[in-house]
């Protein structure tokens, strides 16, 4: 039996479709067909309690978010850029992989992470990505060569999903086979 990698993909808001949802689908497409089993958590399935080190029992949405990154080979993180950086949802989640820190793999360690920011405005959209890409290297995690930034000033995506700018598609493309090769070159 062939080895299927598990890429989980982590990040979005609470509006359904959002761009950075729609993002990390196109990520998590590009690496299903890689031959990588996939998973996402879009933003309402990280409506988490306050991470809280103190309180050990979880939530089951928590439980399900830590064995998932447990889990997995690689991992693509989306986020929308709020007032300069990553949106409190998406940092909440982060800060859940502290649950990894007794782990022989601790939190991020010797994963691929794939990392998406989006935003109407490249300001934003900057500060953002260089937040998320900061994190990952906080937690051990090995960031793709490619960090997509998505200026959503211009129509990005139409209602079922799909990308209108080739070149952001190529990108998301892109930074999911980086995730996919690492896995393979470990």
């Amino acid at each position: 039996m062939v080895y299927k990698p598990l890429i989980v993909a982590i990040g979005g808001t609470l509006r359904p479709g959002s761009s950075t949802e729609r993002a990390l689908q196109i990520c998590l497409d590009e690496a299903e067909k890689a031959g990588a089993r996939t998973q996402l958590l879009r933003g309402t399935d990280m409506t988490l309690p306050p991470y809280n080190p103190e309180e050990p029992s979880r939530s089951p949405e928590a439980k399900r978010l830590v064995e998932l990154v447990r889990e997995s080979d690689g991992i693509i993180l989306g986020s929308p850029g709020y007032h300069g950086s990553i949106s409190g949802l998406v940092k909440n989640a982060i800060d859940y992989t502290e649950d990894l820190r007794d782990d022989k793999r601790i939190y991020l360690d010797g994963r691929a992470v794939g990392c998406i920011a989006c935003g109407a405005g490249w300001q934003s959209i900057g500060s953002t990505l260089a937040t998320l890409r900061s994190i990952v290297h906080a937690l051990r995690g090995w960031p793709t060569p490619l960090g997509v930034g998505i200026n959503t000033a211009v129509k990005t995506f139409d209602p079922q999903g799909r990308c209108l700018d080739e070149t952001v598609e190529a990108q998301l493309r892109i930074a999911a086979r980086q995730v996919i090769q690492f896995i393979g070159e470990r």
